[in-house]
Parts: C-alpha cells; structure tokens; sequence
C-alpha cells in the first residue's frame, strides 16, 4: 500500500521538516492579482487595454504638438489621470481584500483524516 511520512516540525525534527518541505510546493492559496512590485505596470498595461482610455491618451498626446493645441496641455491630462487613478485606486482596494481573505483562508485550522 501507499505510506505518507509525516514529520512533526517541533524540537529535534526541525532540521529534517525544512530539509523535507523545500522539496514539495506548498498549498497556500492566492488570488491577487498584483504585488507591491508589479502593481503600478501591471494595472497601468490592462488600463490601457480599454478604447476609452487609449482615446484620452491619443488626445492629451495630441494636444501636446504646438500646431494642433486646443487647450492647455494639463488641462487636456486631467480626465485621462482621474480616470486612471480612480480605477487603480479601486483595484488596489479590491486585491487587497482578496489578500485579506486569502491570508485568513490560508491560516485556518485544518484536520487530517487518515485511515
């Protein structure tokens, strides 16, 4: 039959569970999307994904070459930055309480059943 080694990682086993659990991938759940380090590039490149966005972003641009200027050039960037702060402030807000969750999940007690 099948044996499962189990080692306890208390006191003198210690040693031998790191040596043991470096070979095997752990099960901890994760649903973020971001991390502190990719959040900014990662959420500003699916921003720019959407129409809407790339429009504003052509026309602030535009608005940047002295034969085409229709208004000021700040003026034309603040729809385009509110817009993308807002979202990325709603994204930022909504992976943190998948983190939140998923840290709760992966800290709950569980039980082994074996034969």
């Amino acid at each position: 039959g099948k044996h499962r080694t189990v080692i306890p990682c208390l006191g003198h086993f210690k040693e031998e569970y790191e040596k043991v659990s470096k070979l095997y991938m752990n099960n901890k759940i994760r649903t973020t999307k971001y991390t502190l380090w990719n959040f900014l590039p990662r959420n500003l490149f699916e921003q720019f994904h959407r129409v809407a966005n790339l429009y504003f972003l052509f026309l602030a641009v535009l608005n940047w070459v002295p034969l085409v200027e229709a208004f000021q050039k700040e003026i034309t960037m603040l729809p385009l930055v509110a817009v993308l702060t807002i979202i990325a402030v709603k994204d930022g807000l909504e992976d943190y309480s998948k983190y939140k969750m998923d840290k709760q999940i992966n800290n709950l007690l569980t039980k082994v059943y074996s034969r």
